[in-house]
């Protein structure tokens, strides 16, 4: 990897989420929930301006990607824990829904590993959304409150998201990052079949 493929401007917001993510939880840790809200909803907040900028600049790499899904992964676990510890009685009467929820998401990483031996780093359509439906739900849960319709239109989201990651788990040959969605999965093998025969 030359030097120059890495230092670029997203690639340095996205090490700025990696390198801050233990600051999160350390503010998880000391119960301190407003530093945590503000710290959490910057790194969400940078996640969106990084990929912009990597496809405004077109500086979007290889790296880029693998650094970005590592980044978003971290963030992700430190917002559902921090909704465990700060707003458990929020989430409480939707427990069951929630737990599904995390499972699924779970899941698509498991199968990554067993299939892969590495992390997906896929940038669907459908989990790109899904990552700014999920931190607008963080943030506004952190902010103004629990709102039950936004919770459920997340959930709902995330769990379609997650099915359609473990389907292109289970239909490539080998780790990709530029990945649309299953429409374009099933596309090119249909594509590569007719080729071969």
């Amino acid at each position: 990897m030359r030097k120059n493929e890495f230092l670029t401007i997203p690639n340095i917001i996205t090490s700025y989420r990696l390198v801050i993510d233990p600051v999160i939880l350390y503010f998880i840790i000391s119960g301190n929930e407003r530093l945590f809200a503000i710290f959490l909803i910057i790194n969400l907040l940078s996640d969106a301006l990084d990929g912009f900028i990597a496809r405004r600049l077109k500086q979007e790499t290889e790296i880029g990607a693998k650094l970005d899904g590592f980044a978003d992964n971290f963030t992700y676990v430190l917002a559902f824990i921090g909704i465990f510890v700060f707003r458990m009685d929020d989430i409480r009467p939707h427990m069951v829904s929630f737990i599904i929820m995390i499972i699924m998401l779970v899941s698509t990483v498991i199968v990554s590993l067993i299939k892969f031996r590495k992390f997906p780093t896929y940038h669907l359509y459908t989990t790109k959304a899904g990552g700014y439906i999920e931190g607008g739900f963080f943030i506004s849960l952190f902010t103004i409150g629990f709102i039950p319709l936004f919770y459920y239109f997340m959930l709902v989201w995330a769990i379609m998201g997650a099915v359609e990651c473990i389907a292109i788990n289970l239909l490539i040959p080998e780790m990709r990052s530029d990945i649309k969605g299953l429409y374009w999965v099933v596309k090119e093998k249909m594509a590569t079949k007719k080729t071969t025969e």
